[in-house]
């Protein structure tokens, strides 16, 4: 069987977690349906269609537990965490809704219609990174989807692009808690091998992908948004490519965010507010697709776009030139080390953690971010500066008008 299975067992604390993590996300989305991959996600969810009286959602509540999924540009997770004594039903349930992925087009509609809410929710803010993101990785967008594309799916299109891409191959299973790693083996080979040995080979099917961008400092269209200012993305290093590099600018943009930015909003005229952000919304390692850092700056009365990103650029060449003190760098290191230890407490968030790992980001691991953190060094910021300043960019008006 081709489906990877990581086990860590943590015993004493009565709980399990399990996450199933596919590589398939929004740069898969077919051409004209954006969002398709999160739909897919949505309908791993059944509701009673043929299946258990309040489908899966409701018999993980029975036992005890918590469900939920997310999916990303470049792979979908969905998790759970219960008691450890459900785990042989948790698995069973997670390898049925695999084998009888047939829903219903009542049920797709449905779903649509549940996205259709979301992206509304969603706001300005997705709207925002969704054009810098673009701006930078040209046919690159978040996964949440459109609701114009999304207008008319038919349940034989996921039914495709389920076939596709939740495949064993492009699978891995993480299982984290009070557990017996034997066990668990015993139990997913069970559960999952008719899975496995009952999928035929899948055409293979090109995603939507990227294609990387030049290096591009040039005004970019202007965005809706809640007050008047500009947004900056930066092209993060490739997670993959230059994991050290990525994570020095995270450090940095934490330590711009922490101490920097405050010192510029009080000192530079042009400019009343400032933040900087890694990956969507502050999820910097979510996934390994080419990431950015946005840039938020608040522009005052009359303040130009281009003075109010000279600021912006200055305090970033001031740590190309001169690496930051210790101390400084130390305490955005710590807030960062800090949100790792917390996240790793978590068993749901150790099992989405491992198999991501295991998927995409090797470096990863739930236990090992700590360490890459604490190790940049005021060098590592300075040339994490630097690279910021030389990778793609892109400037976009905000227009003060609520969107």
């Amino acid at each position: 069987m081709s489906l990877r299975l990581v086990t860590e067992e943590t015993p004493g604390r009565g709980l399990v977690a399990v996450a199933l993590t596919v590589a398939a996300g929004g740069d898969d989305d077919p051409p004209g349906r954006h969002g398709m991959a999160h739909l897919v996600e949505h309908l791993m969810f059944p509701r009673g269609e043929g299946q258990e009286a309040g489908g899966f959602v409701a018999l993980v509540q029975e036992a005890g537990g918590m469900c939920n999924a997310e999916t990303h540009r470049d792979h979908t997770v969905l998790h759970t965490v219960v008691p450890a004594d459900a785990l042989p039903d948790v698995l069973a349930l997670e390898a049925r809704r695999l084998l009888r992925f047939r829903p219903a087009p009542a049920t797709v509609r449905s779903e649509t219609a549940v996205i259709a809410e979301e992206i509304r929710a969603a706001g300005a803010g997705a709207r925002l990174w969704d054009t810098v993101l673009a701006a930078l990785h040209p046919g690159a967008r978040h996964a949440y989807g459109t609701t114009a594309e999304l207008t008319g799916v038919t349940a034989k299109e996921t039914e495709s692009f389920f076939r596709a891409h939740y495949r064993p191959e492009r699978a891995v299973l993480s299982v984290v808690g009070d557990v017996d790693a034997g066990r668990v083996a015993a139990l997913v080979e069970r559960e999952f091998g008719a899975w496995a040995r009952g999928l035929p080979t899948a055409p293979h099917i090109p995603s939507g992908g990227h294609v990387p961008s030049p290096h591009r400092p040039t005004l970019g269209v202007a965005i809706p948004y809640a007050r008047d200012g500009v947004a900056v993305g930066h092209a993060l290093a490739d997670a993959r490519g230059d994991f050290r590099l990525y994570v020095a600018q995270v450090v940095l943009c934490e330590l711009l965010r922490r101490s920097r930015l405050p010192h510029l909003v009080a000192t530079a005229p042009e400019v009343d507010a400032a933040t900087v952000q890694c990956g969507y919304q502050g999820q910097w390692l979510a996934s390994a697709a080419p990431d950015l850092a946005l840039v938020l700056l608040g522009r005052v009365p009359g303040a130009g776009t281009e003075e109010a990103v000279g600021r912006w650029l200055e305090a970033l060449g001031e740590l190309a030139a001169t690496p930051p003190g210790e101390t400084e760098l130390r305490r955005a290191a710590r807030v960062l080390r800090a949100g790792c230890h917390r996240q790793s407490d978590s068993l749901p968030a150790r099992a989405v953690t491992h198999a991501r790992a295991a998927l995409l980001l090797p470096h990863a691991t739930p236990d090992a971010l700590p360490a890459h953190l604490a190790a940049v060094t005021p060098a590592d910021v300075s040339t994490a500066a630097r690279a910021l300043l030389a990778a793609p960019r892109t400037v976009h008006p905000l227009e003060g008008a609520a969107a």
